[in-house]
């Protein structure tokens, strides 16, 4: 994943290790995709999500 929204955005993602399956995805503190009841989103989504948070 972070090497698609590198590739894709030119952003340099950090990843942290959470617990319990928590996966969320933060831009400026705000979160923008996370796992929901239907699972974990796909990486075009969340390349999406960055995308539609930075503006661009």
């Amino acid at each position: 994943m972070a090497a698609a929204l590198r590739e894709d955005l030119g952003v340099d993602a950090e990843l942290k290790v959470g617990s319990s399956g928590i996966f969320e995805v933060a831009v400026d503190g705000r979160v923008i995709a996370s796992r929901g009841p239907t699972g974990f989103p796909t990486e075009q989504e969340v390349v999406d999500a960055v995308a539609r948070a930075l503006g661009r």
